[in-house]
């Protein structure tokens, strides 16, 4: 059974060992830092026990819950399973900050594979070409972006991003400066400059805006200074939560890709939906996209889309899983008319995106399809059983080890705070043994029987900062003890120890008795 001390108790075991290890009391240097770490550790448990709130974290998560920052703001009357919760949501959040922290630069890389000529080639010009027996696999086009993130002040930010891309040999670059504000609670605005070598020099405002708690609006403007003079552009986006989990979207958007876009998205803790329409020149097209999350530690999603318009029909399926703590692997299949047939394999790491679509066919085979869905999963698998699982076996394996050597620590910290504790505790008023009752001390009377009871830790327990003090009358009334003989001469015989040394005493019943006192020291020649 779980016995709790009331705040009473524990205020007067705070104030008796306070008194015990204070740092005063000793001379020597060292036993005199020993006294002021235990004191402030006397300190440190008196004020999480004596606050309700940090008691019960302590209680649940030990001294590591208090530890996470947000408890302060945290309301106080919550039982324990709310604690938990809110708890493993602060260590989500302090991860989340730690992670944000180490990789701030946000960037994509897309290297584009063209491997047309694996189901595309023509027999008889390969016989004919030097090493023709080989398909040709080449990279086409190539895509990097960087954007780092720098705030000014508490409420200004400063992003500064660039990218370049080149296609077949051609290729281009552009570097963007945005300061965003936030003004509000209820809304930001940013202003964008920026530079490239094909387009020229783009200048745009974005204002964010919550109109109501289930409302936003976003709008945006632009001035592109090209070759071929001044392309204005402007945008408007409006969303609304239509239930907890449905959000609608209407896009109007009108400059080089005017068009208007609506589209619904329904997110649930199992299943992501959205189907979105846009009429617009030169695309139209109408798009439909599900995707199922297993409950898994590894998140696994599977997901296909359909998207058909102006342009064509683009069928896509894939697979999405978390292969490590902060890397998400994903691979889709892209089977459109006319685009043909091209594999999309994605890595997220942290907030670094690498894509590697390859261009399998631009033709309609099933050989393509089937290599493009069989061969990913196989080499995933390969790599799951090889490397993968090795990797985060030895993880675990070095984080144990961790554990070890810093458990041993601890354990070596404790035992010296044990040993400290229990030479501080020597230094004080020790009852080594103590009896009560008629002792037989007469030669005359070796024949009779003493009659005394043991009474070292009633005894002990009256010792208060390192002093026992007896009043004048019987010693029977005392907690603990008791009369072993009624109606005979008693006493009371001490065997103590204080700051090391032995001490003696025998006092009568209803003697009054203070110890430690230097006159009952016992010499060390006896």
């Amino acid at each position: 059974m779980k016995i709790i001390a009331t705040l009473e108790e524990l205020k007067a075991s705070y104030r008796r060992l306070c008194m015990l290890y204070h740092p005063d009391k000793h001379r020597d240097p060292e036993l005199k830092g020993q006294a002021e770490q235990l004191f402030n550790q006397v300190h440190q448990a008196y004020e999480v026990l004596s606050d309700a709130h940090s008691r019960a974290i302590y209680d649940i998560f030990g001294k590591k819950g208090l530890e996470v920052e947000g408890w302060e703001v945290v309301e106080r009357k919550r039982t324990p399973a709310e604690i938990r919760e809110e708890y493993e949501r602060l260590q989500r959040e302090r991860e989340e900050r730690r992670l944000q922290q180490r990789t701030n630069p946000k960037g994509t890389i897309s290297v584009g594979v063209d491997a047309t000529d694996l189901f595309d080639r023509y027999d008889e010009d390969f016989e004919e070409m030097p090493g023709g027996g080989f398909p040709h696999i080449e990279i086409n086009k190539m895509h990097i972006s960087q954007s780092i993130e720098a705030p000014l002040t508490n409420s200004d930010t400063a992003v500064l991003s660039g990218s370049l891309s080149t296609h077949n040999g051609n290729g281009g670059g552009n570097i963007n400066m945005t300061v965003r504000r936030v003004t509000s609670a209820k809304g930001w605005g940013e202003l964008e400059f920026g530079a490239g070598d094909i387009l020229g020099p783009l200048l745009g405002l974005k204002v964010f805006r919550n109109i109501t708690p289930r409302c936003f609006l976003t709008a945006q403007c632009g001035l592109q200074f090209s070759p071929r003079g001044l392309r204005p552009s402007c945008s408007l986006m409006t969303a609304r939560h239509l239930d907890q989990n449905t959000m609608g979207y209407l896009q109007w958007r009108w400059g080089p890709n005017s068009a208007m876009t609506t589209s619904l998205v329904r997110d649930t803790k199992s299943s992501h939906f959205t189907l979105a329409l846009q009429l617009g020149v030169p695309h139209s097209y109408l798009m439909m996209s599900y995707q199922y999350k297993f409950q898994d530690e590894d998140q696994t999603k599977v997901k296909g889309s359909v998207k058909t318009g102006w342009f064509g029909t683009v069928v896509e399926y894939g697979a999405e899983r978390k292969i490590s703590r902060h890397s998400v692997l994903s691979a889709t299949v892209s089977i459109g008319v006319p685009q043909g047939v091209t594999l999309k394999i994605k890595l997220a790491r942290a907030s670094q995106t690498y894509l590697f679509p390859v261009h399998l066919t631009d033709q309609l085979l099933p050989s393509a399809v089937f290599y493009a869905t069989v061969g990913p999963l196989l080499l995933y698998m390969a790599i799951h059983r090889l490397v993968i699982i090795p990797y985060t076996q030895a993880q675990k394996e070095q984080e144990l080890e961790l554990q070890r050597k810093s458990s041993a620590t601890d354990i070596a910290k404790k035992k010296q705070e044990a040993e400290s504790a229990v030479i501080l505790v020597c230094l004080g008023l020790i009852i080594l043994n103590a009896w009560y009752g008629k002792f037989v001390s007469d030669t005359s009377q070796k024949q009779e029987k003493a009659k005394v009871i043991d009474v070292t830790v009633p005894l002990q327990c009256l010792v208060k900062d390192s002093k026992l003090i007896l009043t004048e009358s019987s010693k029977a009334g005392l907690p603990g003890f008791y009369d072993p003989c009624v109606g005979e001469e008693k006493s009371l015989k001490l065997l103590y120890q204080f700051r090391g040394v032995m001490h003696q005493v025998i006092s009568a019943d209803i003697e009054s008795l203070r110890i430690p006192k230097q006159s009952h020291r016992i010499e060390s020649e006896s």
